[in-house]
């Protein structure tokens, strides 16, 4: 490689590092003024200036003020801004995978009670918007899909694995696991109730497992209608 060459590949380098770093300032910047001012009222110059972000710059990255909403619930659900979608996380992977379906539903009420600590202030942000501005109702039921098609996909590898409780549909299992993992429920028993996390997700594992697989038998594996054994 000549030396125009390194040149050029290490201002592009650098030219990412501070597109990321820009994009994560007025992400930031925005998750303050959102949750200070409310969606309606905050504008783009404000988190420019909040941001120390050229105005100009926040629209080239962003294209518009929705655009920054839906990038700061991307990076509060996956918890960094690598850019990774959660289901390809090596942490979800591995329990997708996980041979043992109470290790599966325990581990996903820890990463879901992750998800919704961090998502929960700015999920308020995105259903007040809905209310009156139809770009934001499109992004929350695109959002709710998203949410759906990632429990469904729970559902349906619990199903598979003939891990299910008798009598219970794949579908049935689908819904739920929406209406448990929901941010209205853990709105309700976090934020109003003032349930700490780590009481949150035993829960949530306790009653998906209860509701979900069938009861151990005496033995500690599943009953006769269960075919997945349970691991201590």
């Amino acid at each position: 490689m000549d030396a125009y060459a390194v040149r050029r590949t290490s201002s592009g380098k650098r030219g990412q590092a501070r597109t990321r770093l820009a994009r994560a300032a007025v992400v930031q910047a925005a998750r303050v003024l959102f949750l200070d001012r409310g969606y309606a009222a905050t504008t783009i110059e404000a988190i420019s200036e909040l941001s120390d972000v050229p105005a100009a710059t926040v629209y080239r990255l962003f294209s518009s003020k929705l655009g920054i909403l839906k990038a700061l619930l991307d990076v509060s659900v996956v918890g960094d801004d690598e850019g990774v979608p959660l289901a390809d996380q090596p942490h979800v992977r591995a329990l997708l995978g996980d041979p043992d379906p109470r290790k599966q539903l325990s581990g996903f009420a820890g990463i879901t009670g992750g998800i919704m600590s961090r998502t929960e202030p700015v999920y308020r942000i995105l259903v007040s918007a809905a209310g009156s501005d139809p770009d934001a109702a499109a992004l929350l039921a695109e959002q709710t899909r998203h949410r759906q098609q990632g429990q469904g996909r729970i559902a349906r590898i619990l199903a598979r694995a003939g891990a299910l409780r008798p009598k219970l549909s794949e579908r049935e299992a689908a819904d739920i696991i929406h209406a448990l993992m929901s941010p209205e429920v853990y709105r309700l028993l976090v934020s109003d109730r003032g349930w700490p996390p780590e009481r949150y997700e035993q829960w949530l594992a306790g009653i998906l497992i209860d509701q979900l697989l069938p009861p151990l038998a005496a033995g500690g594996g599943l009953g006769p209608l269960g075919n997945t054994p349970t691991r201590n």
